[in-house]
Order: structure tokens, then sequence, then C-alpha cells
């Protein structure tokens, strides 16, 4: 069953919506150059889905999608730690450090104080004489 939205655009943008599924690289090309989908629509509705100028968007082989998508993921990861505070991080994790070494000493005052208590709890002590 399709979705509501789906059903509701006209025959001609369904199909060129398929179009566009079928040739990755157009759809690349789109997003990266930033032109409209009006334009590329209006080309698509003028040439029709066979003429020559699609060519160079036909096919595109699953290497080349994930070394394309290898380098859309690194430049999404470089464009957030552009906007990294490295003071902020480096102060966050000291504090993340000071917290871990504070709970691993109450961890060693409680075990200390266990072992303690556990031979102060035993009424008889048989190693002695």
């Amino acid at each position: 069953m399709k979705p509501v939205s789906e059903n509701k655009l006209h025959p001609s943008v369904q199909s060129f919506r398929t179009f566009i599924n079928n040739h990755p690289k157009l759809r690349s090309e789109i997003r990266k150059n930033g032109r409209s989908w009006q334009e590329y629509y209006e080309k698509w509705a003028l040439l029709g889905e066979e003429d020559s100028y699609w060519e160079k968007y036909r096919g595109e082989s699953e290497t080349e999608q994930k070394s394309e998508n290898k380098a859309d993921m690194l430049k999404q990861l470089m464009k957030y730690t552009e906007n990294v505070d490295i003071d902020k991080v480096q102060k966050q994790v000291h504090q993340l450090s000071g917290a871990i070494t504070t709970i691993q000493e109450l961890i060693d005052q409680y075990q200390g104080t266990r072992k303690g208590t556990s031979s102060r709890n035993q009424p008889f002590n048989w190693s002695r004489d």
C-alpha cells in the first residue's frame, strides 16, 4: 500500500521520482550543486528519460556508492568537529576522570571497611593461641 502523500502526486511527478531513484548519481549531483529539483524535472519533461543527457547519471556501482557514502560521512564528521571547543572537551574529560577516581576511592574504602568488619564479626579467632 502506498503512503497517502504518494497518491496525491501527479503521475508525471511520480514518474520523475522513480527516474531519480533509478539514477543515484543524478540525485547526488542535485544535492551537491544545490540546484533545484524543478530544474531537473523540467529537463526530464522536455528531453525524456532516454535522452543522452542522462547517460552520465545512469547507474552507479556498489563500490562507488560506498566510497561516496564514506566521503559524505567524513565531511559531516569534519563539519561537526569544526564546532567543537577542545578546551571544553578537555575540561569535561578532566572532570570525568576526577569523578572516576573518587568512585574508585569510595569503593576501596567500602571494601576496606568490609574486610575489617568481617574479621571483627568472627567470635572465635582460631589462629591465636
